[in-house]
């Protein structure tokens, strides 16, 4: 399926009413840019009417500007916590290996040795107390 659309030529009459179309915008906007740029009335009053708009076209710029300022410091914020959320991970994970290297017993019954404690060789034995009874 070609396009036949553009194979067809277009005839003198519709290239002529395509040509006067676009001459007719370009002159409503070189005449529209004429009167909004001539120091008449019409040029002074439009902009004294539209300084409201252009003071809240203003402000949402600087509205627009805070927020990006915030957004990056909170994003700097976020990262620089994350970096020190993995590295104090890194150490508790350090210290905990180190926990449970120095809970063994053989470290335990090492560091308690020069303290002059040994280990016990007898079972430890239960201690009962009896009530004494009501007379």
């Amino acid at each position: 399926m070609a396009n036949t659309y553009k194979q067809e030529p277009l005839s003198e009459k519709v290239q002529q009413e395509m040509q006067d179309a676009v001459e007719e915008k370009a002159s409503a906007t070189e005449e529209f840019l004429r009167k909004l740029l001539s120091g008449g009335k019409v040029s002074s009053i439009t902009v004294f009417n539209n300084i409201p708009f252009l003071l809240f076209l203003a402000f949402l710029g600087i509205v627009y500007i805070a927020n990006r300022h915030n957004a990056e410091n909170t994003v700097r914020k976020i990262s620089k916590i994350s970096k020190e959320v993995k590295e104090l991970s890194w150490e508790f994970k350090t210290l905990k290996a180190d926990l449970m290297l120095k809970s063994t017993q053989s470290e335990v019954y090492a560091l308690v040795d020069t303290v002059g404690l040994r280990e016990l060789v007898v079972p430890p034995r239960k201690i009962v107390v009896k009530k004494p009874s009501k007379k």
